[in-house]
């Protein structure tokens, strides 16, 4: 997973858990029962107008709130690619990695617009606004992180480890 590519969905500062799954939704664990409501208080309609592959853009403290897996989880789920903030709450931030969604830190994420495509490059550390050609350089994920996300998330990092030392 080197380079996501898609289209921006913004949403403002202080998105906190409850509003990217609500509370009332949390009966179950399934992932595409959960991707259903992905942020279905801020925008009724999200989950019907996005694609799969597209990118929430939002505000500083993305994730902010209870400590619940279950919002990276449902964001993966309904094909979210990837969320571009500047802060993330800090179990936020750990359960997405967590969970293998990626996430990137961007002071200027403000600047790119709804509709905008953009592409992130992890290799590089850059995300092209595709629509206005500006490039940025997103806050470098540390080395074990992008090891967790190439994994597709802990659990299957862990399943692999099992499987390496059992050889």
């Amino acid at each position: 997973m080197q380079k996501i590519e898609g289209k921006v969905w913004n949403f403002g500062k202080d998105v906190d858990t409850d509003l990217i799954i609500a509370a009332r939704y949390l009966n179950t664990s399934v992932p595409s029962e959960l991707a259903k409501h992905v942020m279905e208080d801020a925008d009724p309609e999200f989950v019907g107008k996005m694609s799969s592959g597209d990118i929430i853009v939002a505000g500083e403290n993305f994730g902010c709130g209870s400590s619940r897996e279950h919002a990276p989880i449902a964001l993966k789920a309904a094909g979210v690619a990837a969320v571009v903030a500047p802060t993330f709450a800090r179990i936020f931030y750990r359960n997405a990695f967590n969970m293998g969604l990626p996430i990137f830190e961007l002071p200027q994420s403000t600047e790119i617009k709804e509709g905008d495509v953009i592409s992130i490059d992890m290799s590089t550390g850059e995300i092209i606004n595709k629509t206005t050609s500006k490039v940025y350089n997103f806050t470098a994920i540390p080395e074990f992180m992008g090891e967790l996300l190439n994994a597709g998330g802990l659990m299957n990092y862990a399943n692999d480890e099992i499987k390496e030392e059992s050889k």
